[in-house]
């Protein structure tokens, strides 16, 4: 079900020799610090309650080793509550796996390339439904026939409108699958690339307000290597889109990820108004500039090893327990839940980030901001010196922001958007 606990930690992360350009790996399991297989072990009832109180601490300490790093993230992006015991989690498991298994299938049914061992990267439909029958788009989707006329490498043409969008959207997916992580070892396997296209393929069908969006692949990759099973892996993920596809909502004249862009310059106006004054002065008041920071979670700035540091830290500051409760409400509603609703709970079972929330009444507001702003906000105020006295345009901004790539220590990183939360909320009124 989850990785062997004997493995090496950094197995599972290998780099491809030929790659000498990829950030360094600053994270280190410390003895004592690091949430290990025996104190994760140790943390559960006979009855397989998990204490998340303890856990939330070590994790914040010293991060996850990587043996157990799947299964905890289960809990911290809440596909299983901690008060549930070890019989009920197994049922909640095999009744996701099948749950999992008749999407696929619906999926392959549509388009037989799904759960095959392949994907494509060509286009392989027109926006009015059209096949395409080009020998490229023949060849990726039966690769022992593709240059032959029979008919079963002939697609019919498709009326539904899902269905078509849907399925303009799979080489997209197929394109991008192929640029992730691809300095990782993992990756140099042909089925372990098409597990991330079945699993962004499928989930784009079900979600069919958002879709698909680049970026996607970024969040979804790590789950696939730490989770061995295919549906696992998929809820895992789904689960944190359920926190971030806000982000990946778009109009015809906005991305969703500006509301926290927005929302990044208010606090910049805030921590650091002469900085605000200076990104303004340059034209980045619109901070499109840390986009990328926000879309994928800080994934190209840190190693791979140190971004799932990152962000295991960041979801044990923000852990809110009600939000296994509102994802099962939404369920069963068939509807997408985005936030939390705020009932009584022990403080003492929340990260450290939601119980200042907690204390200032930020919960009562619309939408509670993000650790990951105040991240990047803790980012520009580090460079806020250098910015100020060297940027003389917004390409100066970009390239001082690159130049962090590989020099972030993520432990620093979630401290720094700590302090800056705390004075943030200090500064700013309470909403009633």
């Amino acid at each position: 079900m989850w990785r062997d606990a004997g493995t090496p930690a950094d197995s599972f992360y290998e780099v491809r020799p030929e790659c000498t350009d990829v950030p360094k790996t600053r994270f280190k399991i410390k003895a004592g610090k690091t949430l290990s297989v025996r104190k994760w072990q140790a943390a559960f009832s006979p009855e397989g309650q998990l204490d998340i109180g303890k856990t939330l601490s070590r994790i914040h300490r010293g991060g996850i080793h990587p043996s157990i790093r799947g299964e905890v993230w289960e809990f911290l992006l809440g596909c299983y509550d901690p008060t549930s015991t070890f019989d009920e989690r197994e049922q909640i498991r095999q009744r996701r796996r099948v749950q999992y298994a008749r999407s696929k299938e619906d999926c392959r049914q549509m388009f037989p390339v799904v759960g095959s061992g392949r994907f494509i990267t060509a286009p392989v439909i027109t926006e009015d439904g059209q096949p395409i029958q080009d020998p490229i788009v023949l060849s990726q989707i039966n690769p022992d026939n593709g240059s032959s006329t029979n008919r079963k490498n002939v697609m019919e043409p498709v009326t539904d409108k899902k269905v078509i969008q849907w399925m303009l959207t799979l080489h997209q997916i197929g394109l991008d699958v192929v640029r992730t992580d691809r300095t990782l070892v993992f990756y140099e396997k042909q089925e372990n690339l098409s597990k991330l296209w079945d699993i962004l393929a499928v989930y784009a069908w079900i979600d069919t307000d958002v879709g698909y969006c680049q970026g996607m692949s970024d969040l979804c990759s790590p789950m696939i290597i730490l989770l061995d099973d295919e549906a696992d892996a998929f809820w895992c993920f789904e689960r944190l889109m359920r926190r971030l596809r806000g982000n990946f909502r778009c109009t015809d004249s906005s991305v969703g990820v500006e509301a926290q862009l927005s929302n990044l310059a208010s606090i910049t106006q805030v921590i650091d108004p002469k900085l605000h004054q200076h990104l303004e002065t340059l034209g980045g008041g619109d901070y499109l500039f840390a986009f990328r920071m926000l879309m994928v979670l800080f994934r190209r700035e840190f190693s791979f090893c140190d971004s799932l540091y990152l962000w295991e830290m960041m979801w044990a500051l923000e852990y809110d327990p009600d939000l296994v409760s509102v994802y099962e409400e939404s369920d069963t509603d068939s509807e997408k839940a985005e936030g939390s609703k705020g009932k009584p709970k022990s403080t003492r079972q929340c990260g450290k980030y939601e119980r200042e929330n907690m204390k200032s009444g930020a919960k009562n507001s619309e939408a509670p901001l993000p650790i990951s702003v105040f991240l990047v906000a803790s980012v520009l105020k580090d460079k806020s010196s250098k910015l100020l006295t060297e940027a003389r345009g917004l390409d100066d901004v970009v390239k001082i922001l690159n130049d962090i790539t590989g020099n972030l220590d993520a432990k620093k990183a979630c401290t720094g958007a700590l302090k800056l939360h705390k004075k943030y909320l200090k500064k700013v009124p309470k909403k009633t």
